[in-house]
């Protein structure tokens, strides 16, 4: 077990099964396999082999043991909890339980991690058998190894690496110790984590664009600036993309760089053309080498940019146009038109005439080189041309101009046609007469004087065309006419009018003189809400600067007198917010609709006119309910006083819970947590009934927990504690405890002084307050000289009142009453006290048969009065004052002998019924619970029969 040993761990120690084979051959220092020399010699002398194993065996195998060992395994990641890593005992090769004889002998293995470190949670290891499984934590390699890379076992088998992993692989690192001190090592276990295909690739981005200039050549490669990513490693990772449409002219390729990073690259294929398609919209697809493979994809969108492979072209080469002799300044001749397929700078045009067009024809018709319209710029005479040949250049940048041919033919015409001359009073630029909205009715525009060049002819005129406007003859004079508004302008209604004003003369020459009217808008209008009650809900506790709503208001001013702002009015709480450019309505802080269910308040929609307009609407919130308030009881603990004796589903109280959550989350359920074999609740009233009746000599109290469940999902509860104390009532009679029986006598000694305690009559009520509290009383006697004898009406102690004398001697007969103070009716209970006077008991045989006959008392029915003040002074008192008055008026002089002797005889009465009255008091107890156990028994001298 030496150096060469050590090797073959450090070389193969996670081989798989091979090391138990390796195991089962190895023999130990001094000894041999069964069969051996070693066993015979063993047969020999056992006892030289135990010494030499006790002293020679544990250094031999400290020697083997105590070293530093490395034990490789390999590992997918994502296996469950449980599964069997490697068995570090077989792979060291240290003997087990099972194994040799030196085993048997030798102290048991235990195995310990070093440190429970951030490898110790995801494995578990036995401490006497050193396997080694998984844990119950999932290992991810992805979590645990970001940054390596490494080979990957597929599949959920577990291989044992032969040799030392590779730097790339993702390690888990183990510290275990071996111990006891005869195999002590510390070995380093390495467990090499290999991927699985567990995370799909994912673009960082939904959505890609790319631009390729249409004029791009074929194999032009563009990298895609976002590729896909995937933890995974290797194979697993990303390998190949594609597209799902390539339109013919598009395919992908990848490359990758020498991190092992793969970059795919947009192939161009065929010829592009922005003018017959300028977008491609498809889908990229990245797929990785997994078993089965696991793709991703996003949207690839592919703009083709211009470039200036267009040039302008006219529709037609050629265009004829006939001009009259007669037309006046400024009459539109043609528009020519030229067309570029370009965008932007590429498609600009411009018109100007070929350098083959005479002066003279130029002088005659204006072109508008950036529109392309010519126009009559001087006056036709006899000596113009009547044919004009002009070519019309059409420039674009970068190319050879378009040419189109404009043939105009002036026709001569003898007659001049009647003359139009516009004067404008309001503001006209380039014939457009710019009148602003909301002016009076009868707003003049213009005069308009009508004339016959020749003055041979009569010429009339009239408005011709739709609109708010009216020309009339401005008298005195014949050929003036005033245009003017015959209604406010709207700006909104309608923006541009076209008129004319027709002229012609009696041979039917007309003359049409066009006049544009713009009407220039005004803050006439103020902003509209789409709703002017806006009705908004939302949960309570919601987020921070929730979304609410948008507002919208429209304005049908143009310009800058139509762009709306947005305000909250001055009712509305601070923590609402409205933002004021795109109408979007938060709230900043969570909602409580316990605190508040309802919020009302204004809000405003400004333009931007001079003065600003504004309107107003009304937003209403409702704050609708969660379930976030427990049942709240009215108090945390009730109490509840019930007689005794109380029957069964009576009332004993109302437990009143509310619930600050509305609906089905405030609806509220009672039910009672213990001694539900006796209460029951009403859960809707909450109604405390007990099922029986109640005792309260059995309990006189019960405590119970209440719980109330609301109606939310999930339910909140909360709990109360209730007391139910019962009150008593007198149910019970005095319970006579002594003496014990009706037959029992007593030896009273005619010796006994007078006032000497002969003997007690004790007795308990089960029940309190007044209803125990017990008064004694004699109610009926039988003897020589029975009123001998006197008992305490508190106490029940029977004392000897007068000395006894001879004629005394023999048996009395007291029978003794015992009763409570119950309300409404006292209880109570009998029993006789036998009392023999003599001097001794001579003949017993005697008495006991007096006791046995009937004894013949009369009943008494005084009932002892106890605690009662006496209320029969004052009658007495009262009673001397009718003496003293008829004394006084019948003798004035002997009106002092006779006063004098009323109030000594008042007083000699007073004072005897308040000695009777002190006999029979009794102070009230004012706790009514007696403890049997507690009371002291006098002894006393008894015999019973």
């Amino acid at each position: 077990m030496g150096s060469r040993g050590e090797q073959k761990r450090r070389a193969g120690g996670g081989a798989g099964g091979l090391p138990g084979r390796s195991r089962r051959r190895q023999r130990w220092p001094g000894m041999e396999p069964p069969g051996g020399r070693g066993c015979s010699s063993a047969r020999g002398s056992l006892q030289h082999l135990l010494l030499f194993l006790l002293f020679v065996g544990p250094f031999n195998c400290f020697a083997s043991y105590s070293r530093a060992t490395e034990l490789f395994y390999s590992l997918n990641e994502g296996l469950p909890a449980g599964v069997l890593i490697g068995s570090l005992a077989r792979d060291l090769r240290l003997p087990t339980a099972g194994g040799q004889l030196a085993a048997s002998l030798l102290p048991p293995l235990s195995f310990t991690l070093a440190s429970h470190g951030l490898g110790g949670q995801y494995v578990h290891l036995d401490n006497r058998s050193g396997e080694l499984h998984t844990s119950a934590v999932e290992i991810d390699r992805e979590a645990l190894c970001v940054e390596s890379s490494g080979a990957t076992i597929f599949g959920e088998s577990i291989a044992i690496s032969s040799s030392s992993p590779s730097p790339e692989s993702c390690l888990l690192l183990l510290d275990v110790l071996v111990l006891p001190q005869e195999y002590f090592r510390l070995v380093k276990v390495k467990i090499a984590i290999h991927d699985v295909n567990d995370n799909a690739p994912r673009f960082p981005v939904p959505h890609i664009r790319l631009s390729v200039p249409e004029n791009a050549p074929v194999n032009t490669r563009l990298a895609i600036e976002h590729p896909a990513l995937d933890p995974d490693m290797g194979t697993n990772g990303v390998q190949t993309y594609r597209l799902r449409d390539n339109y013919g002219v598009f395919t992908l390729d990848v490359e990758e760089n020498e991190n092992g990073e793969r970059t795919p690259y947009l192939i161009v294929m065929g010829a592009l053309d922005r003018e017959t398609q300028d977008e491609y919209v498809t889908v990229i697809v990245a797929e990785d080498g997994g078993t089965p493979p696991l793709v991703g994809s996003a949207t690839l969108t592919i703009g083709i940019s211009d470039i200036n492979d267009n040039c302008p072209q006219f529709n037609d080469s050629q265009l004829n146009v006939t001009l009259y002799g007669n037309s006046s300044l400024g009459t539109h001749v043609a528009t020519v038109h030229a067309v570029d397929m370009d965008l932007g700078s590429n498609a600009q045009i411009t018109y100007s005439y070929s350098q083959k067009v005479p002066q003279p024809s130029r002088d005659l018709f204006h072109l508008n080189e950036s529109t392309g319209a010519i126009i009559l710029s001087t006056k036709v005479d006899g000596d113009t041309p009547r044919l004009h040949r002009l070519i019309i250049l059409g420039n674009g940048p970068g190319c050879i101009p378009a040419v189109i041919t404009v043939l105009v033919t002036i026709i001569k015409v003898m007659m001049r046609p009647p003359e139009v001359v516009p004067r404008f009073i309001a503001n006209e630029v380039e014939g457009v007469v710019y009148l602003k909205e909301l002016e009076p009715i009868n707003t003049p525009i213009a005069f308009f004087t009508i004339k016959d060049p020749d003055e041979k002819y009569k010429v009339s005129c009239y408005l011709d065309g739709d609109g708010p406007f009216r020309l009339s003859p401005y008298k005195p004079y014949n050929n003036e006419y005033l245009l003017e508004t015959t209604k406010p302008l709207d700006f909104e209604t309608q923006q541009l009018y076209e008129i004319s004003v027709v002229a012609w003369n009696s041979e039917g020459f007309h003359v049409k003189k066009v006049v544009k009217v713009q009407v220039l808008d005004d803050n006439d209008n103020s902003p509209v809400f789409s709703e002017q009650l806006i009705e908004l809900s939302i949960e309570e506790n919601n987020v921070p600067n929730a979304f609410l709503t948008k507002l919208h208001a429209t304005d049908a001013d143009s310009g800058e007198r139509g762009q709306v702002s947005y305000f909250l009015g001055p009712d509305a709480p601070s923590y609402f917010a409205l933002d004021k450019t795109t109408g979007v309505l938060t709230v900043s802080t969570q909602l409580d609709r316990e605190e508040k269910e309802k919020y009302r308040y204004t809000v405003k929609a400004v333009d931007s006119g001079f003065p600003p307009r504004e309107s107003i609407a009304t937003v209403t919130i409702t704050v609708l309910d969660k379930n976030d308030n427990s049942p709240r009881f009215i108090n945390k603990d009730f109490s509840f006083f019930v007689p005794e004796n109380f029957p069964g589903f009576g009332e004993i109280g109302v437990i009143s819970v509310t619930d600050a959550d509305a609906g089905q989350n405030g609806w509220v359920a009672l039910s009672v947590l213990n001694g539900s074999d006796i209460f029951v609740i009403d859960t809707g009233k909450g109604v405390l009934r007990a099922k029986v009746s109640l005792d309260r000599e059995q309990q006189s109290s019960y405590i119970l927990w209440i719980e109330a469940v609301d109606g939310g999902d999930p339910a909140l509860s909360s709990t109360a504690k209730i007391t139910i104390l019962l009150l008593d009532i007198n149910d019970n009679p005095p319970l006579v405890l002594f003496p014990q029986s009706n037959m029992s006598y007593l030896l009273v000694l005619p010796s006994t002084l007078p006032g000497s305690p002969i003997t007690e009559v004790y007795a308990v009520d089960k029940d309190t307050g007044m209803n125990a509290v017990i008064a004694y009383s004699i109610i009926g006697r039988r003897g020589p000289r029975p009123e001998s004898f006197r008992i305490d009406p508190k106490t029940g102690n029977i004392t000897l009142e007068e000395s006894l004398m001879q004629n005394d001697y023999g048996l009395y007969r007291l029978l003794v009453k015992v009763s409570d103070h119950g309300y409404p009716e006292p209880l109570h209970s009998t029993v006789m006290v036998n009392l023999f006077v003599n001097d001794t008991v001579s003949n017993e045989s005697y008495i006991e048969s007096l006791l046995r006959k009937e004894p013949d008392i009369s009943v008494e029915e005084k009932q002892p009065q106890i605690s009662i003040e006496p209320t029969h002074k004052k009658m007495e008192s009262a009673s001397c004052m009718p003496t003293l008055v008829a004394l006084s008026i019948i003798s004035l002089g002997s009106i002092a002998l006779v006063t004098g002797m009323g109030i000594y005889i008042c007083l000699r009465k007073e004072r005897k019924h308040h000695r009777a009255d002190e006999n029979l008091e009794v102070q009230i107890p004012l706790n009514g619970r007696i403890n049997l156990h507690m009371l002291e028994k006098k002894p006393m001298e008894i015999s019973n029969i």
